[in-house]
């Protein structure tokens, strides 16, 4: 973020921009000329210091949100160590060295870590990456990361820099916390609440297979823990769509559409000589096994109601008469 006071000054002086002059000059000169303090001479100074701050912060924002990319708002550009050619950002670079135009032996991606370079975009100058140009000492970025090398002006996103996922997200850090076990950032609201999944987002969308870690979509915690794109998931229901592509867990409640399924079943009789034929289930939702009678619409599980399930053999097809006689001895 931005330096604030007197180090706005310390840090244009440093780099041998203009800025207005130093109040604690000014302060001793006004000290030195008056045998003694008056209010007059601190409001002087004062507002000499306010000059000088005000002065400085201009020079920090000069271009402020007027350079970038689709990606962020910046001031500077980056030089990829990779392939030595210059881009606004890591993804533009990505994109370019990705697309159906490169030769696939060519495609690559940049590591954000590895910048090295940055060109500021006001001046032109090359510089190692530092978030005010040693040139014109303009402020390349509002929001600037050393670690991830990223530099941003709009700071509605809320940027942050979790040190446990090692780059930087957005959202603001207050609203999220990180988890250990699944080894990325997730919604305070989920805290102590959500199925932990070893890596869950170290791996790629099993929709669109974008990579999750580094994604910058909306992604969806879904109740049996597996991650996927916020998008994805609206399309997937979309088309009716409602199991968790991993695990075939339904990513929803369901109970309203189980009790339409009860009542379509209760509906649709079977012929008679399917009254008698049973198979064996395994339910999606809990995981249990059981033997329940064929339908051709489901077959609901027997312990926790639900007809997200998969028939995994036939079972036995008990003669009549044999379920009559154990019908009259119970």
């Amino acid at each position: 973020m931005y330096l604030e006071g007197g180090c706005l000054i310390d840090v244009l002086k440093s780099h041998g921009s203009d800025y207005p002059e130093d109040p604690d000059i000014i302060s001793k000169r006004t000290t030195d000329s008056c045998s003694q303090s008056s209010s007059g001479s601190w409001m002087l100074i004062e507002e000499a210091r306010d000059s000088a701050v005000t002065g400085a912060k201009q020079v920090l924002e000069r271009g402020l949100m007027q350079y970038g990319c689709a990606h962020y708002r910046r001031r500077c550009r980056i030089r990829a160590p990779c392939c030595n050619e210059i881009f606004d950002c890591r993804h533009c670079h990505n994109d370019a060295k990705n697309s159906i135009n490169v030769k696939g032996n060519h495609r690559h991606d940049l590591p954000r870590q590895q910048v090295q370079q940055v060109i500021c975009s006001l001046c032109g100058t090359e510089q190692e990456v530092q978030q005010i140009c040693v040139s014109c000492g303009v402020c390349m970025g509002k929001f600037f990361c050393d670690t991830c090398k990223l530099f941003d002006d709009d700071t509605s996103k809320e940027q942050y820099h979790c040190n446990g996922c090692g780059i930087c997200r957005i959202g603001g850090q207050e609203n999220f916390f990180h988890c250990c076990k699944c080894g990325c950032c997730y919604s305070i609201l989920l805290k102590n609440c959500h199925p932990c999944v070893e890596g869950a987002m170290h791996h790629d969308c099993p929709v669109c297979f974008e990579f999750l870690f580094e994604s910058t979509d909306d992604i969806s915690v879904l109740p049996c823990g597996h991650t996927i794109h916020m998008n994805c998931l609206k399309e997937m229901q979309q088309h009716l769509q409602y199991a968790c592509p991993l695990c075939s867990k339904s990513v929803c409640d369901m109970s309203k559409v189980w009790e339409k399924l009860d009542v379509e079943i209760a509906a649709t009789p079977m012929p008679e000589s399917y009254h008698n034929k049973m198979v064996w289930v395994l339910c999606n939702d809990c995981g249990a096994n059981s033997e329940v009678q064929y339908h051709a619409v489901a077959q609901k599980c027997l312990n926790c109601k639900s007809y997200n399930t998969r028939q995994t053999r036939g079972g036995t097809t008990p003669p009549a008469t044999s379920t009559a006689s154990a019908t009259e001895s119970q």
